[in-house]
């Protein structure tokens, strides 16, 4: 019986592809699989029953079941925060023990899922450092690309966990970064002591979201070509600039959507003709018929939304990064780039699987 804790340096880091790709990478040689994710951060309910919208999905996924209140005996409401704050805590961690337990009897392997960061938590006790501790299990700590990657952050993680750290994944790695990772960083941690299991490409699919998705997320309406709602979108242009500039831009970023206000028409002709997966309009403003019309025969969906256009941006930036891992093809993709970069044989070694 092993036990194995995915956890991050930050929220939205990839957890779950990484629980999804080690879960039915291990089920396909034949390893019979345990889930759970102790602390729930997004109540759900399902036929009555409270638990965490994460975990009715990864389990759904894996093909495994359990009662909600032992896959996630801490969902975190608002309730729950504020009894926490007021001093109110009750022993959260035995539940959780008493859980894993349940789970992992008669399992190969129990796959345990981290929510937010490592540290998340710490206000009640339940944080991962601790609760890896506690259940006496591995740990692998994802660290996502952001701007830079967290190596002090990982270097702490190391001195914290000692040898219940089997490793961490470095995800969502760009292609100019790949060389600085192979000379420099990966060989500074594992002097450090950190194991790198794996690092994982920047993947254009990974990162894309439908528009008919985007239009929701943003609270926007989509006005023209709703036939073509379920094109990708990668990332976003703001056309604030001289069209000439502009031209120059977009020319280099497809499959980006552009943000532009509804009064711009010059840029929105411009983006449309370049094939650009939506336009998303700003200021509620609607476009002319022009507009309109080369939307229709071009088949680019237009999205209108309230908001000005930086508030837009920002909330695009925010949705490009934390959008979830839901469709099928981003799924199996998911599975293949986890199956393709992770070193498994030493993380079988680590878990003491003969698989």
């Amino acid at each position: 019986m092993s036990g194995l804790y995915i956890g991050s340096t930050s929220g939205y880091s990839g957890k779950n592809m990484i629980v999804m790709g080690l879960g039915l990478h291990f089920q396909k040689q034949g390893v019979s699989l345990g889930y759970m994710k102790p602390v729930g951060a997004i109540p759900a309910e399902v036929d009555g029953r409270l638990g965490d919208e994460d975990a009715f999905f990864i389990q759904d996924v894996l093909g495994v079941s359990n009662p909600p209140n032992v896959v996630t005996p801490v969902v975190v409401t608002h309730d729950f925060k504020v009894q926490a704050f007021n001093g109110k805590v009750e022993d959260h961690v035995q539940p959780i023990i008493d859980s894993y337990d349940k789970i992992s009897a008669g399992k190969d392997l129990t796959l345990v899922a981290g929510s937010g960061s490592m540290y998340s938590g710490k206000y009640c006790g339940v944080d991962g450092i601790h609760l890896v501790k506690k259940l006496g299990i591995k740990c692998v700590v994802i660290d996502r690309f952001q701007k830079e990657l967290n190596y002090d952050y990982l270097v702490v993680l190391k001195e914290a966990l000692g040898d219940n750290l089997a490793g961490v994944v470095l995800n969502d790695i760009p292609p100019t970064f790949m060389d600085e990772i192979t000379t420099l960083i990966k060989p500074f941690l594992e002097r450090k002591g950190v194991k790198v299991l794996g690092v994982i490409p920047k993947d254009p699919l990974m990162g894309t979201i439908k528009v008919g998705d985007l239009a929701d997320r943003l609270g926007g309406k989509i006005i023209t070509a709703h036939n073509r709602t379920d094109q990708p979108v990668e990332s976003f242009l703001i056309g604030t600039m001289q069209v000439e500039n502009f031209m120059t831009h977009f020319r280099r970023h497809r499959n980006s959507a552009v943000i532009v206000g509804g009064d711009r028409s010059d840029v929105q002709l411009v983006a449309l003709e370049g094939e650009c997966p939506c336009l998303v309009l700003t200021g509620n403003l609607y476009p002319n018929d022009i507009i309109l019309t080369r939307s229709e025969v071009l088949e680019t969906p237009i999205i209108v939304v309230r908001d000005d256009t930086f508030t837009v941006a920002k909330k695009m930036e925010d949705i490009l990064s934390r959008h979830k891992l839901r469709e099928s093809a981003k799924i199996k993709h998911g599975v293949e780039l986890v199956e393709k970069h992770i070193d498994f044989t030493y993380l079988k070694k680590q878990l003491g699987l003969k698989y």
